[in-house]
């Protein structure tokens, strides 16, 4: 018997005062059995910082013809593919090509480094490509927040980000790398 997706619920309260957004998102987030809190949190996190009435999660893990959130037009086109992780330059073309702006959210520590090193020069002969890395330990604070049923306040500054839960906050400064 297949093992199913755990379903969490998160009210997002968002002030990114660098893009002037000011919003609250209702989610349902469905994480996939192979999928850790750590990474789930980083979609909710990807969604914080590209919220949208049009963004929306993916099947992700579980379609690779999917990225983790996408906003998507009228017509069905992809405006904008965010994936996470360390993705081959396969998928690096297949983001590009398919939307108008592409973002990545790298993480995995030493390994993260190694990939970008290894992807960099592939990487640069795309324009609308952002790659921004989280490291591990903003990270392990990040998934530390994860609960079924979660009330999460993100604010956005100047660069730097900060998501709590009432009793907890944790401030993150993602690193660009393209």
């Amino acid at each position: 018997m297949a093992l199913k997706s755990t379903i969490f619920k998160a009210e997002l309260n968002i002030a990114d005062l660098d893009r002037g957004y000011y919003a609250t998102h209702g989610l349902t987030v469905a994480r996939h059995p192979s999928e850790t809190d750590e990474r789930m949190m980083l979609r909710v996190l990807a969604f914080a910082l590209h919220a949208d009435d049009a963004l929306a999660f993916g099947r992700g893990i579980s379609d690779e013809d999917e990225p983790a959130l996408w906003r998507r037009n009228l017509l069905g086109e992809a405006e904008l593919w965010i994936d996470l992780g360390q993705p081959d330059e396969k998928r690096i073309k297949k983001a590009c090509t398919r939307a108008a702006e592409a973002v990545i959210y790298a993480y995995g520590g030493r390994a993260a480094e190694m990939w970008w090193q290894g992807i960099a020069s592939q990487a640069a002969r795309y324009e609308h490509l952002s790659v921004w890395r989280i490291d591990d330990d903003a990270l392990a604070a990040l998934g530390a927040l994860a609960e079924r049923g979660m009330n999460l306040h993100v604010t956005v500054q100047d660069g730097e980000i900060t998501l709590a839960d009432g009793e907890r906050s944790v401030p993150l400064v993602l690193q660009r790398l393209k």
